[in-house]
């Protein structure tokens, strides 16, 4: 994963669409702006998904990886 640290983790492992753009929708707005959230989960629909959620609303994806059927993002909230 990339050298950024996460200031906030969420952990969506097991959880099924839309469940994990649910949970990251409220955890974003809990974060201050710049802030970075790490997503785990293991819905491979989150590939998809994840990256559309940070386009649509302004959000950085740092990064994205899959290790072990687990998929991990870095997302840096956006100022809007």
């Amino acid at each position: 994963m990339a050298e950024t640290k996460a200031d906030h983790v969420m952990d969506a492992k097991g959880l099924y669409c839309p469940e994990p753009v649910m949970l990251l929708h409220n955890k974003v707005r809990e974060m201050g702006a710049g802030e970075v959230l790490q997503v785990l989960a293991t819905d491979p629909s989150t590939q998809r998904d994840i990256p559309k959620f940070c386009a649509f609303l302004g959000h950085e994806l740092i990064a994205q990886e899959e290790d072990a059927d687990i998929f991990s993002y870095l997302i840096r909230k956006g100022e809007g």
